[in-house]
């Protein structure tokens, strides 16, 4: 399955994630970066763009692909993640949960002691540098 990610970075430098709730179809309970499946025909940053839209109603333009990367699944095998990131200005105010527990910025230093996805653990460091990664 292809996946787009979206690492927003508010004023801080904290990271938007969201709680995922017991409903979700993989890694339920844990935190993640916003985002989820590109559907056919898709380009990967239209997804990344209605994902955040779908799931917070922030709306933002200049997402920027970091890179993609194949990683593990528990229900696919493997899911190919294309991870983008944009800063913002928003603030916690300004983000509406349309999916999960919550959606909140977190200060990196406290998002190891989250419950992460593995996909989540293996890009934020990604994310948070700003740095783009090679594609897979």
């Amino acid at each position: 399955m292809d996946v787009a990610l979206v690492g927003l970075v508010d004023a801080r430098g904290w990271v938007l994630l969201q709680e995922r709730d017991e409903y979700a179809p993989t890694d339920p309970d844990r935190w993640s970066l916003v985002g989820g499946g590109i559907e056919s025909g898709e380009r990967p940053d239209a997804a990344a763009r209605r994902e955040l839209e779908e799931e917070t109603t922030l709306v933002h333009d200049g997402l920027r692909l970091l890179g993609d990367v194949v990683l593990p699944c528990d229900l696919h095998g493997e899911d190919r993640f294309f991870v983008f990131r944009g800063e913002t200005a928003a603030t916690d105010d300004d983000v509406e949960c349309r999916e999960g527990r919550q959606i909140v910025f977190v200060d990196p230093a406290a998002a190891d002691a989250l419950d992460l996805t593995r996909a989540t653990r293996a890009l934020l460091p990604q994310v948070l540098d700003g740095r783009g990664f090679a594609a897979t």
